[in-house]
């Protein structure tokens, strides 16, 4: 079996493994599904709200009220596919029922996939959504000015470019949603991909996911257009001034994403003063069996941060 596949295949695998260990008969929210938070390129934009009912919540959630009134916005990309599919995987690491055994409100947007979109649209896609839960947040008992937000592999990626591009709102916008700033609190992300000129040591290998850096594909793309369409998207690159506080969790024999991407995200924040941390999972890969202790850990982080 190719490597590629075997990875995939594992990491499916793990997905529903964690489904079953973490399954429970009652869940503690109810679910919106499929709100249009916009349309971009004849694709509608969907937003799935996961409201907390006080109900269902076990004690290996540790549930509390911490993130009663709060949100957390989690970005739904694996491999920059938005599908519902990616979303079930954050169902059955528990991510929801987590969350909102907490009080947290969740708000999943799916951003728009490859070839559709590249990332830097998907980001502007992910700055629609935010701005449309900041508009509707009294509708949800959220405070807008405390919302958190994460994500994983690729939806972790879009989540550290959307925080390094905030948008201030504008009163005067004949788009109502623009009136809203895109500021979140706080930014939680798994085993992001950072730097994709420095990967481990090397150029990223991009191929598969070319119109991540041109709608239209490299193809008669010159190596330096490249290169600087790669710096555009990467991360650990563009921190440069003040930042929502970072947390990054990584384990350390990841085979798609090193730990090194992390680590230089983590470098990167510390060195301009912002506050960023990093967890790593001892034998740790693209996903792990007991991700939801992890996921146990960023809401703690939440509990703390947001409330702030």
């Amino acid at each position: 079996m190719q490597r590629k596949h075997f990875d995939t295949w594992l990491f499916a695998a793990a997905v529903l493994l964690v489904g079953s260990a973490w399954a429970q008969p009652e869940k503690p929210y109810d679910v919106k599904q499929d709100i249009a938070y916009g349309q971009a390129k004849g694709h509608d934009l969907l937003i799935d709200v996961f409201v907390p009912t006080g109900k269902a919540r076990h004690d290996y959630f540790k549930p509390n009220d911490n993130g009663f009134g709060r949100g957390v916005i989690d970005v739904i990309s694996g491999g920059w596919n938005s599908s519902r599919a990616r979303q079930e995987e954050h169902e059955r690491a528990a991510v929801f029922s987590i969350l909102c055994a907490r009080g947290y409100t969740v708000f999943a947007i799916r951003v728009g996939s490859l070839p559709d979109f590249t990332a830097l649209e998907m980001v502007a896609n992910l700055q629609r959504g935010v701005r449309w839960v900041k508009a509707h947040a009294a509708e949800f008992g959220v405070d807008p000015d405390r919302l958190g937000m994460m994500g994983a592999s690729a939806g972790g990626h879009l989540s550290l470019l959307f925080m390094l591009d905030p948008q201030a709102g504008d009163p005067d916008a004949a788009d109502p949603l623009i009136k809203y700033s895109t500021a979140v609190k706080a930014v939680g992300a798994f085993f992001p991909p950072t730097d994709f000129l420095d990967w481990d040591g090397r150029v990223a290998p991009i191929e598969r996911h070319e119109h991540l850096l041109f709608s239209d594909g490299m193809a008669g793309k010159s190596e330096e257009q490249v290169r600087a369409a790669l710096e555009r998207i990467s991360p650990a690159r563009l921190v440069k001034g003040r930042t929502p506080p970072l947390l990054l969790i990584h384990g350390d024999v990841d085979p798609i994403v090193p730990l090194q991407q992390s680590e230089v995200m983590i470098k990167a924040m510390r060195d301009v003063g912002n506050a960023a941390e990093l967890i790593v999972k001892e034998g740790g890969g693209h996903f792990w069996i007991t991700i939801p202790e992890e996921v146990i850990r960023l809401a703690d982080w939440f509990d703390q941060r947001l409330g702030e």
